[in-house]
């Protein structure tokens, strides 16, 4: 599962999404990339799991680049607790995703290859996704 090694504050606040991502907004890397509609946070379940979906699709073919990496941490509180008492726990790591993030690259495959195994991927993710080609390919 991916989250970072050490982090200066052990919990942070929730934040704002707003506006659209002009980051890694563009396929880098490879040929075909995954780019978000719309904005969330992406757990390192979900990125790990869209991950293996698309390993299984390309068969050890090819290369994957995952451009997001989960560095907020989501606290929770135990269920049933009275109010008071401070911040819960550090439950899990979240990459924020704002419209417009490539979020998956994948290269070295055919093109029929790549679309399924980006296809795969958006299943796994809680947000409307769209399929990027690098810029200069030709559908």
């Amino acid at each position: 599962m991916l989250m970072p090694k050490r982090v200066k504050y052990r919990k942070q606040q929730r934040g704002r999404m707003k506006g659209k991502s002009y980051r890694a907004s563009t396929v880098d890397f490879g040929e075909f990339g995954l780019k978000a509609l719309e904005p969330a946070w992406i757990t390192a379940r979900q990125i790990e799991a869209a991950r293996r979906a698309m390993v299984r699709v390309m068969k050890r073919r090819g290369k994957v680049w995952i451009r997001i990496f989960p560095d907020k941490p989501v606290t929770r509180r135990p269920a049933e607790t009275r109010l008071g008492g401070g911040k819960g726990n550090v439950e899990e790591w979240v990459a924020v995703v704002k419209p417009g993030r490539v979020m998956f690259e994948v290269g070295g495959v055919s093109p029929e290859i790549a679309w399924e195994a980006l296809t795969q991927a958006a299943y796994k993710l809680p947000i409307k996704t769209k399929i990027v080609t690098r810029e200069g390919m030709e559908e």
